[in-house]
């Protein structure tokens, strides 16, 4: 089998994929409250972060998706996207720009905060895959790549 150039690996290993994440607000990223997991299903827990920013910010999809919720749910009105992998983001309170089956790109505008969930405005960032809660601000964690010659020795050795 033959090599590839050490150049083209490592412009296959640096360049970012497709479905990474950047943050659903424009600068700055204030985080007024953080992620904290429930310990069972029903528990009590913040099953997301709370952003600050003033009310009419534009919320961006922070990677690319499919529109599956956008609308009223309760009291409140959110966005809801699917993501590659069967990753589910939500941005709430916000008036939607897009509507449910609607396929967005990483950057594009998704809606409008609204003020209310926080004392001042800020937008909830939720994410899950499948029923388990994650810190959306993990998914802003740029990946680690370390390269080691072909003929390192083994470790230990």
């Amino acid at each position: 089998m033959p090599l590839l150039p050490t150049a083209l690996v490592l412009a296959t290993l640096l360049t970012p994929p497709a479905a990474r994440f950047t943050w659903p607000l424009p600068p700055p990223h204030p985080v007024v409250r953080a992620f904290e997991a429930p310990a069972t299903a029903f528990g009590p827990g913040h099953r997301g972060v709370d952003l600050a920013a003033a009310a009419g910010t534009r919320v961006l999809a922070p990677a690319d998706g499919v529109v599956v919720h956008a609308g009223a749910v309760v009291d409140r009105t959110l966005v809801s996207l699917e993501h590659r992998g069967g990753l589910r983001t939500t941005y709430e309170p916000v008036t939607p720009a897009v509507a449910a089956g609607q396929r967005v790109r990483r950057g594009e505008v998704i809606g409008h905060l609204q003020p209310g969930h926080c004392p001042s405005a800020c937008l909830h960032w939720g994410a899950r895959r499948q029923q388990a809660y994650q810190d959306p601000l993990r998914l802003l964690t740029p990946v680690r790549v370390r390269l080691l010659p072909l003929n390192a020795p083994a470790r230990g050795g």
